[in-house]
């Protein structure tokens, strides 16, 4: 099976760091090139990037990877690019030069704008729309921002100067040279995108105050959309597939049919269940998106956003220093008492579903002298878990409970996460042989995109299992874990 050396570039944009893979088409990584990006914080609740350095890092790190894959004898046919949802980036369409930092998706600046639209009665409209909450984690009120921040943006939007688009359509710009297209998973995090309909929706970019004359095509998730400049990877190469970062994490995992489902532990933590051809509609605050779009035939999901999961690890790390490496945190949480008693509740930017509460802030409960290092990383790990069974049981109580879990990202690398997770979660979770599911699932999508795969039927045959963790906690002590968790969220969400 494949036995030619046809390869596939997968520019995989994150929140903070951008890498480039390029995968053969069994899914083996031929070669990686990562670098990191800063972070810039302008005040308490802000999170922004640079666009210039995303590009860079970009272009740095995809130019690594195919010259280290040529060296070896491989023949890179095709690009996949996956990214940062909701990162909201606002550029001149004659120069391509952005006129303001990117907003990121952490970015809690428009609450305001999302309890006023709230307050005037818009938001069950939206939600119906959209599938989404009214939220400030969305696109449309960052893209709105940045309109009224700048000088003359708004006049320059109205007579078609500017350009709008995530994180994947200003990439895709610059590769090609003006390609200003998007794929249906990105288009569906932005707030102005009707589900049902498959397109924009002129309602609620008058709503939120978004000219649609500045928003991009969009298109399916595999296809043509468009080529590279040979100026700006060094090569011309098609570009054919491309997919929010969590949707191509699903792809990647194969969750191909109906009822699986996926956790992806990265900055934030991101479940998402395949719900079918049907738009499954949340009574408990998941959000509604398209999954994929293949030859114009949409699958739909539901998804729960955790908000913090990696970045609480990173915060141990850099902001309190009790480790110097996010890979200590392990052997660390190891040596914690499992019953201290000690829960964080990692709201540095809110909390996500199914609370959906921008304005609440971080906590730990429940320490004593007796707590140490230990027990605050053994909490922040637990979180993440915590977080999780409250999605799994959020979409129960919708209706499509799971029978196992599928994770990927850098802390699904750390086993007593894992097997604390089932545990809370009491389902197995499933770690693929494959670590580098959300790439691999951009790369898949444009080997499909360019006839080098036929049908999802490929991916879900290259999909193997590496380890399984099955529950393990007896009842009681489950039970109790979770009863201390709901009151250390509940105390985080009492002064919103």
């Amino acid at each position: 099976m494949f036995r030619d050396k046809t390869a596939i570039l997968a520019i995989d944009q994150g929140t903070t760091s951008s890498r480039a893979i390029v995968f053969s088409r069994k899914g083996e990584v031929i070669s990686l090139a990562q670098q990191e990006f800063p972070q810039i914080y302008p005040k308490p609740g802000w999170v922004e990037h640079d666009p210039e350095v995303i590009w860079a890092t970009v272009i740095a790190t995809a130019r690594r990877a195919l010259k280290d894959a040529r060296a070896k004898g491989w023949k890179p046919a095709c690009i996949g690019i996956t990214n940062q949802r909701e990162t909201a980036i606002v550029w001149d369409r004659a120069t391509g030069d952005p006129i303001h930092n990117a907003i990121v998706w952490q970015d809690r600046r428009t609450a305001q704008t999302c309890q006023q639209l709230a307050a005037d009665g818009h938001e069950e409209m939206i939600r119906e729309k959209t599938g989404l909450v009214l939220d400030p984690y969305f696109s449309a009120t960052k893209f709105a921002f940045i309109l009224d921040a700048v000088d003359g943006a708004r006049e320059r939007a109205a007579s078609g100067e500017l350009a709008f688009g995530t994180v994947d359509t200003f990439l895709l710009w610059r590769l090609t040279g003006g390609e200003h297209r998007t794929d249906a998973s990105n288009a569906s995090r932005t707030s102005l995108y009707d589900l049902k309909a498959g397109q924009w929706d002129d309602g609620l970019c008058r709503l939120f105050g978004v000219p649609m004359s500045g928003l991009p095509e969009v298109c399916d998730n595999a296809g043509p959309l468009g080529t590279s400049l040979k100026t700006t990877i060094g090569e011309e190469l098609p570009v054919t597939g491309m997919a929010g970062d969590q949707q191509s994490a699903a792809i990647g995992q194969a969750c191909f049919k109906p009822g699986q489902v996926k956790s992806t532990y990265g900055t934030g933590a991101f479940l998402i269940m395949n719900t079918g051809s049907d738009m499954a509609v949340s009574e408990n605050r998941l959000l509604s998106t398209v999954g994929w779009r293949l030859d114009g035939k949409t699958t739909f999901a539901l998804e729960g956003s955790i908000l913090s999961a990696g970045a609480t690890v990173q915060w141990l790390r850099d902001g309190l220093g009790l480790f110097s490496k996010a890979s200590e945190i392990e052997a660390l949480a190891a040596s914690a008492d499992p019953d201290s008693g000690v829960y964080l509740v990692p709201a540095f930017a809110g909390l996500g579903a199914p609370h959906w509460a921008a304005d609440a802030r971080g906590t730990i409960t429940g320490l004593t002298r007796g707590s140490g290092r230990a027990e605050i990383a053994q909490a922040a790990l637990d979180a993440a878990a915590h977080q999780t069974a409250d999605l799994l049981q959020a979409m129960a109580r919708d209706g499509v409970a799971a029978d196992k879990l599928k994770v990927d990202g850098g802390m699904s690398a750390n086993n007593r996460f894992l097997q604390r997770l089932a545990d809370f979660c009491g389902v197995p979770v499933v770690r693929p042989v494959n670590a580098e599911t959300t790439a691999w699932g951009a790369a898949f999508l444009a080997g499909l995109g360019a006839g080098l795969f036929h049908s999802l039927e490929d991916g879900r045959a290259l999909w193997q299992a590496d380890q399984a963790y099955s529950p393990s906690m007896k009842a009681e002590q489950r039970d109790q874990q979770r009863s201390g968790w709901q009151r250390a969220v509940s105390q985080a969400l009492a002064g919103v």
